[in-house]
């Protein structure tokens, strides 16, 4: 069984929800350290102007989990979010397709981080066609703190013997713990698609929103034909 972890990410980029779709199991990795100004707590859209970020205003403190950030609620985030969409995709093919979603995800006032972005992720991996199922590393319980062993423990518990890494991973994984335990690693390797787009020249590395606002339900074939 392919097991794939990643920190849950602020509506992802594409390469995300490849590795979601490549593993049988996937786990959002909530309790380490939370990175704010990464992509935990924002991601990029496009606009008529070129990208922009949309991000979500955090409380936080120094060193802090990711399941343990909260939203800065004083902050209208969620207004400047919906009408960012509106303003940039509402002339997109599949507005209607995602847009509903997003209006209900911004009407509701979320107190955490994680579980924002959690929610997002497993309605758009649904929405697109990726059935995967999820778990939430603080709700496994208890694991390592050393990187390694701790993905390593994750694995195991879900009774997993292949770690889909990213691609980076091949920088700071040690592989030979992971041997030792009778775990196989395989590398994602995503090269990004090229799609349509509003607003001109093609700009990769955008939030899976875009995709979807201009290919709907195609859009999962678009990310698979990237591998």
């Amino acid at each position: 069984m392919i097991i794939a972890i990643h920190q849950p990410q602020y509506i992802p980029w594409l390469g995300y929800f490849d590795k979601i779709d490549r593993a049988d199991a996937f786990v959002f990795l909530d309790t380490v350290q939370f990175k704010k100004n990464e992509y935990q707590n924002r991601n990029r859209i496009k606009t008529v102007n070129g990208w922009q970020w949309l991000t979500v205003p955090v409380i936080h403190r120094f060193p802090q989990s990711i399941k343990d950030v909260r939203i800065n609620n004083t902050v209208r985030w969620r207004k400047k979010h919906r009408q960012s969409l509106l303003t940039n995709y509402c002339r997109s093919r599949f507005y209607d397709f995602l847009m509903p979603y997003m209006e209900e995800i911004y009407s509701n006032e979320w107190e955490y981080l994680s579980l924002l972005n959690i929610e997002i992720i497993k309605y758009i991996s649904r929405l697109i066609g990726i059935d995967t199922t999820f778990y939430i590393s603080s709700e496994l319980g208890n694991f390592p703190e050393d990187a390694d062993e701790r993905l390593i423990s994750i694995i195991k518990s879900l009774g997993g013997d292949t770690y889909l890494a990213g691609s980076g991973g091949k920088n700071y994984m040690d592989i030979s713990k992971y041997e030792r335990q009778g775990i196989n690693v395989i590398f994602q390797e995503f090269i990004h698609p090229e799609y349509s787009q509003l607003f001109g020249k093609f700009e990769p590395y955008m939030s899976i929103v875009d995709l979807i606002f201009n290919h709907g339900p195609d859009s999962l074939t678009i990310i698979r034909g990237a591998r």
